[in-house]
């Protein structure tokens, strides 16, 4: 019987690395050191079977311990099986939807909710499951051949459940679909909006009462409560903002589409500007870069509401003597970029990520000092979600800020400068009533 030495030997020249193997035949090596000078994966691991086997052809170790690529042939299949039917089970036991489609759309397999969310009968059909679905916004959505979250979508299935489905590549040529019952929120988040919309209806007309009231009083004639009554009057007229920015923050978020209209910026940037100068009152100096001819389509008082917003908020919180720059440029993909950038104070970084919540202020005594109600970026951003468009913000401390409106290709459209004079009517508020972030 040859020696165990002798093995490692021969096992590493029939392996083609003939130095190690002299080496440890110099040296007196053991199985370790050969498997060290083999590497690793398969090499080491029919090595390994090479140097520990028995008379018998089985292996000394034992199965319990042994990885599982050194395991016996049968008992890796048993164990591969095994494991295979954990993931299916515990795949199977998920309240979300798991469907697996081939590289035509065809359903290859799918779990137990799959039927309930998505009335997927059948575990296989000769159609896509795009044609499965006829007529519903999941097979509309599946179509357009989309590959975004869809947030929020009417369940196949059953008409009362809302969805939020998402398509991922998964192996070679194939689609993983997810889909997610989001009834429950859905539900809360429409209770949320109603209420938020009835409390700001039922809040406008006492307010333009009380403001009404006030206008009415003279501080000539009561010099001594002319400091409250100019309080009075500031506070109820920034109530009234607030009101009306969270009436528009509704109806925006109650809005499934948008007016297909054409946006001519070059007189919408007139238009900002005179606003900025407006508001500013000679305290900064307003210029447009304007790098580019293109328009837009789009909603015409959609997009001015939030220009709007961005170009207030420069002024508001840049202090005297400042700059601000109000550009319009196409970027190289052929979209476009409308950025507002000033000279202010500048927004540490640990504020960026939540500049678009409802009421977040970065400092409230800034905020209430320049007339800010908290809602103006959290208009922004659901005026460019309406658009297919996204907020950057860039800022540093002490060296001011810059809101950049990234829109898609898709949304611009050649200049018509024959409309440029009738197109873009401004909306009916001024720069005083856009509502400010804060």
């Amino acid at each position: 019987m040859r020696s165990n030495s002798t093995r490692v030997v021969l096992a590493i020249i029939l392996a083609g690395t003939l130095l190690p193997a002299i080496l440890i035949a110099a040296t007196g090596g053991t199985t370790f050191w050969a498997l060290v000078l083999a590497g690793s994966g398969e090499l080491a691991a029919l090595l390994w079977l090479t140097l520990t086997t028995t008379r018998a052809g089985r292996p000394r170790v034992e199965a319990a311990n042994a990885p599982l690529a050194l395991r016996p042939l049968p008992t890796r299949r048993r164990l591969l099986a095994a494991q295979l039917r954990d993931v299916r089970d515990a795949v199977e036991s998920l309240p979300d939807a798991v469907v697996l489609l081939d590289h035509q759309g065809h359903v290859r397999w799918r779990n137990v909710a799959a039927i309930k969310l998505l009335g997927l009968q059948q575990q296989r059909d000769d159609h896509s499951l795009a044609d499965r679905l006829g007529g519903s916004e999941l097979g509309a959505w599946l179509r357009a051949d989309a590959h975004q979250v869809a947030a929020d979508m009417q369940a196949p299935a059953d008409p009362s459940l809302r969805l939020s489905v998402t398509s991922m590549a998964f192996g070679t040529h194939l689609q993983l679909l997810l889909a997610r019952d989001i009834s429950t929120l859905s539900r809360l988040e429409q209770t949320r909006r109603d209420f938020v919309a009835n409390v700001s209806h039922e809040l406008r007309t006492p307010l333009t009462v009380i403001h009404g009231y006030l206008e009415l009083l003279d501080p000539d004639d009561v010099p001594e409560l002319a400091p409250v009554l100019k309080e009075m009057r500031m506070q109820s007229q920034r109530m009234s903002r607030i009101v009306e920015d969270l009436l528009t923050l509704s109806r925006l978020e109650t809005r499934e589409a948008l007016p297909d209209e054409h946006v001519a910026m070059a007189p919408l940037l007139v238009t900002l500007q005179r606003e900025a100068n407006a508001l500013s009152q000679g305290r900064h100096t307003v210029t447009v870069d304007a790098g580019t001819d293109v328009d837009l389509r789009g909603s015409v008082g959609d997009l001015h509401s939030a220009f709007s917003n961005l170009v207030s908020n420069a002024v508001r919180y840049t202090p005297s003597g400042g700059n601000i720059v109000i550009s319009w440029q196409q970027s190289a993909d052929g979209g476009a970029a409308f950025s507002v950038r000033d000279s202010g104070l500048g927004i540490p970084p640990e504020h960026l990520g939540r500049l678009t919540e409802r009421f977040y202020r970065v400092s409230s005594s800034r905020s209430r000092g320049s007339g800010g109600t908290g809602l103006g970026l959290s208009i922004v951003k659901h005026v460019l979600n309406l658009h297919q468009a996204r907020l950057i913000v860039e800022s540093e401390p002490g060296h001011g800020s810059t809101f950049t409106c990234a829109l898609d290709a898709s949304r611009v459209v050649q200049s018509n400068s024959d409309n440029h004079d009738s197109a873009n009517a401004p909306p009916s508020e001024t720069p005083e009533a856009a509502a400010p972030e804060d």
